[in-house]
């Protein structure tokens, strides 16, 4: 099993900023992708930002500018760098990645349980 650990959510001012990270621990093999969802109350859940094996970096028009997806030098971390935060982002952030456990098997999605972020005005 792959386990997803998430830290650094928490309550900032609008404009301010906030880290998130992200550690992958378990049986793996190797990570495809590490990614950042959020889902505000009443909204689906989105895609906040992704980043590849390859380093193939993407985020929401929302968040551009404003957030950096990177990963740790050991490739199972993702951290989130949020800055210019604002009351929009609040919501729960939940951590992704898509696993191979091991060598031929297909790779299976795994989630982390979520951290809140509130931003207040």
């Amino acid at each position: 099993q792959v386990q997803l650990a998430e830290s650094g959510g928490g309550l900032v001012q609008a404009g301010g900023s906030l880290r998130l990270s992200c550690a992958a621990s378990g049986s793996i093999f190797n990570i495809n992708a590490m990614a950042w969802y959020r889902r505000a109350p009443g909204k689906q859940r989105e895609l906040v930002a992704i980043i590849t094996s390859g380093e193939r970096i993407n985020y929401v028009d929302s968040v551009k500018g404003r957030f950096t997806i990177s990963r740790g030098n050991a490739k199972n971390t993702v951290y989130l760098q949020m800055n210019i935060l604002q009351p929009g982002d609040t919501a729960v952030y939940y951590c992704y990645a898509r696993v191979e456990v091991a060598f031929g098997d297909s790779a299976r999605d795994y989630w982390g349980q979520g951290t809140q972020v509130t931003v207040s005005s």
